[in-house]
């Protein structure tokens, strides 16, 4: 046994970073969110200079929260659950360095360029063509790791969350090659490979793809995980696991023309999104009904144990964004809520809700294990940080149903006579309350990152390389 220890001890260190940059770039990217959330209260704070504009730092924002908080998520948690599953260690310890300082590279390039302006214009895909090559190379680089890691995993079985992050590694790498397909003319501009509605529609396969693999099939890996770890208690129903799996992967690569209703998109194409939109209800509440239903006889540990508690309502958030995401999809609904803020306030229910939730209740879980400590030095700012984060998505979520709902009537509200019976402004005017309830609200959020922060840095101050170490050893015997 003693000797099978050393040379099988878990990879922790790549685990370690990008659990620690997971909060690092949560406090940029939702404290970025915050800033130009006031810029809509308070327009003067663009300060009047073209890269502080909401236009240049609302793409710095989302690619800060999806790709760099979002995504260190994805890669600490992936990497943790792979060995542990797998009972091996990463295939690669220089492959797994390069794919954490290359990431680390591609973020700060985004948050060099996007203000300045280079940008594709493509939702979710803004980065010009030098930085999505590296993310491209950075991306297959963590495929191989991954995948070569199961390949010589110890155990006969690839456990279902494993399943979960492959796809959402291989899907994630089509969607991105494909949709970043471009003519560079100059080293910071590029045209797309190409035009009019088809652009549009590969636009919103990747665009939508990247929600339900990227910000979805990952997290439902992590949960698959951790939800159980936490609970100590297994999964509910693993055959459902299964159907889950395959019944996602399967509806969720259809459903993006649900995004151009009423557009030059053809008919056809519209209605087969907005029909696979709404089958995807059924596998989406399955994974959540799965996982609900995992604490079974364990109910009782949410009064206690407010990790288990971020990780129960991140479910609650993925119940309710998968129950709206459809109902948006039907054209009659659709086109009372599109390009309203009905459509944020549905996207911060699951990126605040269900991805920002899961992934905090996961490095909480890690932490602790990764540094060789306990616990978190902490329960009680974990307590403050998850009111915190609930109020902060309750006030951001219902501020927007809101403004959605009362901008949507008054564009189509029209006189007698044909003409609108309002105008934009008026819209606008009628719109701020709201803006200001939203601000608030990601400022709760944002601030119980703070706490995040102290309280993990409490915890690594606490600990000693040799504890951390022995920790790794601890968790191979463990395993074994």
């Amino acid at each position: 046994m003693s000797t099978a220890i050393s040379p099988t001890a878990y990879n922790y260190k790549v685990v370690r970073q990008f659990a620690i940059m997971t909060v690092v770039w949560g406090i940029l990217g939702m404290g970025l969110g915050v800033f130009i959330a006031s810029q809509l209260v308070w327009p003067e704070l663009n300060f009047g200079l073209p890269w502080t504009t909401f236009g240049r730092l609302r793409p710095l924002h989302t690619n800060l929260v999806i790709f760099a908080f979002g995504g260190c998520a994805l890669f600490a948690t992936s990497y943790y659950v792979v060995q542990r599953t797998c009972q091996t260690r990463l295939i690669s310890d220089s492959l797994a360095a390069f794919h954490f300082w290359g990431w680390q590279a591609v973020i700060v390039g985004a948050g060099i360029t996007l203000p300045l302006g280079y940008t594709t214009t493509k939702e979710y895909a803004e980065l010009e063509w030098p930085l999505a090559i590296l993310l491209a190379i950075v991306w297959i680089v963590y495929a191989l790791v991954f995948f070569g890691t199961i390949v010589k995993r110890k155990t006969k079985h690839i456990y279902v969350g494993n399943w979960f992050y492959g796809a959402f590694i291989v899907v994630t790498a089509m969607l991105h090659i494909v949709n970043h397909a471009s003519l560079p003319v100059s080293f910071f501009k590029s045209y797309s490979a190409y035009s009019g509605a088809t652009d549009a529609m590969i636009q919103w396969w990747y665009g939508h793809n990247a929600v339900g693999f990227f910000l979805t099939t990952g997290f439902l890996g992590m949960m698959y995980y951790f939800v159980p770890k936490q609970a100590e208690r297994p999964i509910y129903s693993y055959r459902l696991s299964i159907v889950h799996f395959w019944a996602l992967i399967t509806l969720y690569i259809w459903a993006g023309p649900h995004h151009l209703h009423y557009t030059a998109l053809p008919d056809w194409a519209q209605s087969l999104g907005m029909a696979m939109s709404i089958i995807l209800l059924a596998p989406s509440w399955g994974g959540m009904i799965n996982g609900m239903m995992t604490l079974s006889g364990a109910w009782h540990k949410l009064r206690t144990d407010p990790i288990l508690r971020f990780l129960v309502v991140s479910l609650a958030f993925y119940g309710m964004s998968t129950f709206e995401g459809p109902m948006m999809a039907i054209k009659t609904v659709n086109s009372l809520s599109h390009y309203t803020d009905w459509t944020i306030g549905h996207v911060h229910a699951g990126a605040l809700g269900w991805v920002a939730m899961i992934s905090i209740g996961a490095i909480y879980h890690m932490i602790p294990k990764l540094f060789g400590r306990a616990q978190m030095h902490s329960i009680g700012l974990i307590n403050t940080h998850f009111w915190l984060a609930t109020i902060g998505t309750v006030l951001y979520i219902a501020s927007m149903w809101v403004n959605g709902i009362t901008q949507g009537l008054m564009w189509r509200a029209i006189n007698d006579d044909g003409t609108l019976t309002y105008s934009f402004v008026e819209a606008l005017q009628a719109s701020h309350p709201g803006f200001i309830v939203r601000a608030l609200g990601g400022a709760f959020f944002a601030s119980g990152m703070l706490f995040m922060a102290y309280n993990v840095w409490r915890t690594v101050r606490a600990s000693n390389p040799a504890e951390a170490k022995a920790a790794e050893q601890i968790a191979v015997v463990g395993a074994h």
